[in-house]
């Protein structure tokens, strides 16, 4: 009876997703961050300005539970949040020099993250897996108590993609 619970698709992605948050946590360590905060905070670091209902939306996180994580990332420096000026219902948020750090430093932490959990596959598996996995949280996103704003997401991520050129435009 508990191989068959146990075999079953939601508890093996519960299960690998307590190995990842395990992972995370213990390659972060020194960092003090968790996924969640760090998912919130890169989206501010790529995204400038970026509100908080849009941020909702690009890391689909409830509202409730994002301003818990934003007011985290407050207290430890790593963001701003002010109120818009041209709507005071939003809150602005930014990333601190401090908080862009953070991000540049957690990049090779992720990769080992990567590269650890996915260690018992093959390379080609490697590729298989993550594509089926994405799959299965695109088709299914719609069913997500907070599902991701693709819409949003895809607006977002072109202009993080502008950012980024126009960064590098003027560095040249």
């Amino acid at each position: 009876m508990l191989e068959s619970a146990y075999s079953r698709a939601g508890h093996l992605i519960r299960r690998t997703y307590q190995i990842s948050q395990a992972l995370f946590l213990d390659e972060t360590a020194q960092l003090g961050l968790t996924s969640v905060q760090y998912s919130a905070l890169n989206a501010i670091v790529q995204l400038p300005d970026l509100d908080q209902a849009s941020l909702s939306g690009v890391i689909a996180l409830d509202k409730t539970t994002l301003v818990k994580v934003l007011d985290r990332l407050v207290a430890k420096d790593l963001i701003t949040r002010v109120r818009s000026t041209t709507d005071r219902r939003c809150h602005v948020l930014n990333a601190t020099a401090k908080g862009k750090k953070a991000i540049a430093d957690i990049l090779p932490m992720l990769d080992r993250i990567q590269e650890r959990l996915l260690a018992p596959l093959a390379p080609d598996e490697q590729v298989v897996f993550l594509a089926l996995l994405s799959k299965i949280v695109q088709v299914n996103n719609i069913y997500s108590r907070v599902p991701l704003d693709q819409e949003l997401y895809d607006g977002v991520k072109q202009r993080a993609e502008a950012n980024k050129a126009a960064a590098i435009g003027e560095s040249a």
